[in-house]
């Protein structure tokens, strides 16, 4: 096999070993790691969750005959660590491993390791390859890039709207997806750090915003509401999951809930500046119209998931106006999910 083709065969492998990792990582990265010796897997692992080790002690650790390590090559889809944070970093367990060469997707963007790792370990003898799969490798961390350049979470909105454009009443809660997006929405939910809706929403439909029909971890809920007259019984308030309330009132006080106050004159801005520092990777946001098109219209917004319906309402709340790039569509029974990237997001 080619050099090249070999490259990116094992590459991949990283990227899918990787994705073991979805929802248990953040504000973490997502890496794969393998040890190759003579073209054959020999040690694989995967960062499993936050505070961990990562993904390249498993992958060496996993290997049985460490006599091999000397004669392997290690593959990992982003830099190898070079700082003392939670563990210790990965570049000195290879150096101390005295593998030979190292195959890397995308360096790390986080300003400690930045191009460290790399350096560490071509500085004492070891052949380093970088670029892999790199565009696949950043789109594939797209959260923590984001997270670590832009100092703002990755943002997600999401909706379902009809057939004629409505994504439901004013007053009341309107079943538009199927249930077979519903899993999927359950799913995307596992993924992200965090979910997000308006007060108005919190109140029509008294949403548990958890993961019920998907096996994950429940994301962090944050409510934006700066009245603060939302009936404390509603399952928001009920201490099953983190929750953190938005606001610019800071007289706003709700049970088993977080308040962070919030500028009212740069509200989406300094609410995500605040979201960031509290360690919150990513944001799939589901609330009503008023919320999305106040991101939409703010352009802190990076992908859309539009469930399309085949249902027809004649009136209602009309869905969002949004322009964005379609990147691809999925048919989920009678819905049509179709995904869009804003290539212009703050």
């Amino acid at each position: 096999m080619k050099n090249t083709e070999e490259h990116i065969l094992f590459m991949s492998r990283c990227l899918q070993l990787a994705t073991h990792g979805s929802g248990y990582v953040s504000p973490n990265p997502l890496v794969g790691c393998i040890i190759v010796y003579d073209g054959r897997i020999i040690g694989e692992g995967f960062h499993r969750e936050f505070g961990g080790p990562h993904a390249e002690v498993f992958a060496i650790n996993s290997v049985e005959d460490k006599s091999l390590l000397t004669k392997s090559t290690l593959y990992v889809n982003l830099e190898p660590c070079s700082h003392h944070g939670k563990t210790p970093p990965c570049s000195s367990l290879i150096i101390q491993n005295k593998i030979p060469k190292v195959v890397i997707g995308m360096l790390d963007p986080f300003a400690k390791v930045n191009g460290n790792g790399m350096k560490q370990l071509h500085d004492t003898g070891i052949e380093v390859v970088v670029g892999i799969l790199e565009e696949e490798c950043k789109q594939f961390n797209k959260r923590f890039i984001t997270h670590q350049q832009k100092k703002r979470p990755y943002i997600i909105l999401k909706w379902a709207q009809s057939a004629d454009g409505f994504i439901g009443d004013e007053n009341e809660e309107v079943k538009i997806s199927n249930a077979l997006s519903k899993i999927y929405s359950h799913k995307w939910r596992s993924e992200e750090a965090a979910i997000l809706i308006g007060a108005n929403t919190a109140k029509v439909d008294n949403p548990q915003l958890n993961v019920r029909e998907w096996e994950g971890p429940n994301p962090t809920r944050i409510l934006i509401d700066s009245n603060g007259n939302l009936p404390a019984n509603l399952h928001l308030f009920d201490g099953s999951q983190k929750t953190i309330v938005l606001s610019s009132n800071t007289s706003v006080n709700y049970p088993n809930t977080k308040l962070i106050h919030v500028e009212q004159e740069s509200f989406i801005a300094d609410a995500l500046r605040k979201l960031a520092d509290e360690g919150i990777q990513s944001i799939i946001i589901e609330g009503g119209r008023k919320t999305l098109q106040s991101f939409i219209d703010s352009n802190y917004w990076d992908e859309t998931k539009k469930i399309q319906s085949e249902i027809k309402l004649r009136k209602g709340v009309p869905a969002p106006i949004m322009n964005g790039i379609i990147l691809n569509t999925k048919k989920m029974d009678n819905n049509l999910l179709i995904n869009y990237t804003n290539p212009n997001s703050l």
